[in-house]
């Protein structure tokens, strides 16, 4: 037991949609209680109202999870998080059932090897609600135009223009010649896309006013490849970037380092692990897809590129990428913005 936690009780909570198991428990891990509760706020605090002053709570980072965060850290106890891929770890058992997860949540905590992942505060959430909407509706929008040019295929119809949206394309969607059932398709899910696209406008507008003032939403901004929208999935995203101590730690976290094995002398390294946020890790690698040669993370990209193929070179700028926006949020401004001088001078 940890000498930090002396005295204090400490409760594991296995939550779910409805219901919820919590186990409370001394600092040498005797059971006091163990309750099972409707997910509500007020049967919460009825049984926290028994757990002491500053009760050390811990539950997983699980599906709805914040009000019972934030419905606790009223109540004054000290909330901890529980990293799901951590947790896993240890609970390599025969039986497995509520009591006995809330239980082991409990334990780790206590004995101090809980791996413990970031509790974002109410703003944080509310800005990544937005962005994460705003995400979701361009795919809704994506699907939608996918739609269109398959009943195009499908009725035969050739469509020169790269983009299908734009003038040109809505002309020929208005002068193609369609069976009344096609027609009727299109116009349906053109009436969506512009639905959609009042949406998406929205809440890029509400989530660029609430970040004007943010000095490392501006600083971001200046990296070849990132403009107003990645720029806000990274603030968003990370939240409080003191959080990591340095950008391979940033990197890690987003899921774009590669999984590494290692026994005695025998060392394996594979594939970047995606084990991370995976908005984070599209809007990096999204954002050195096309900028140019001459940009430091378009150098990393081609000369990767060469050696080991182009999805390899597109991750390890990706990863270059990261760097740069950790220390455009720490900073409020990035200094290696430039491609090396031999970088330059072959490229002049």
């Amino acid at each position: 037991m940890s000498e930090q936690y002396a005295g204090w009780q400490f409760v594991g909570i296995d939550l779910h949609r409805r219901r919820s198991v919590l186990v409370r428990m001394t600092e040498t891990g005797e059971r006091l209680e163990t309750v099972r509760i409707s997910n509500d706020p007020e049967y919460l605090r009825q049984v926290m109202a028994r757990a002491g002053e500053r009760p050390e709570v811990v539950l997983e980072a699980t599906y709805g999870w914040f009000w019972a965060v934030d419905c606790l850290t009223e109540l004054g106890a000290t909330v901890h998080l529980a990293h799901p891929l951590g947790v896993k770890m240890f609970s390599l058992r025969r039986v497995k059932n509520d009591e006995r997860d809330a239980a082991d949540l409990a334990d780790l905590l206590r004995m101090g090897r809980l791996p413990e992942a970031w509790i974002a505060p109410p703003a944080t959430r509310e800005l990544r609600g937005w962005v994460r909407h705003r995400a979701k509706l361009v795919g809704l929008r994506s699907n939608l135009k996918c739609q269109v040019h398959a009943v195009l295929a499908g009725a035969g119809v050739q469509v020169p223009m790269s983009d299908l949206f734009g003038a040109g394309g809505r002309q020929l969607l208005a002068t193609a010649s369609l069976a009344p059932e096609s027609r009727a398709r299109i116009e349906s899910v053109l009436r969506l896309i512009e639905n959609l696209d009042f949406e998406v406008d929205l809440f890029a507008k509400l989530v660029a006013g609430r970040l004007r003032s943010h000095p490392g939403y501006t600083a971001v901004q200046q990296i070849p490849g990132v403009g107003p929208v990645l720029a806000a999935v990274f603030v968003a995203e990370i939240g409080d970037i003191t959080r990591f101590d340095r950008p391979a730690r940033l990197a890690s976290w987003a899921g774009l380092t590669p999984k590494h094995h290692e026994s005695d002398t025998t060392v394996h390294r594979g594939r970047i692990t995606k084990q991370g946020s995976r908005l984070v890790r599209w809007a990096a690698v999204e954002a050195v897809q096309r900028v140019g040669a001459h940009t430091r993370c378009g150098q990393v990209r081609d000369r990767v590129a060469d050696r080991r193929g182009r999805n390899i070179g597109v991750v390890a700028a990706a990863r270059e990428l990261i760097r740069l926006v950790f220390y455009g949020l720490r900073d409020g401004h990035v200094r290696a913005l430039a491609a090396p001088p031999a970088a330059r001078s072959a490229a002049a």
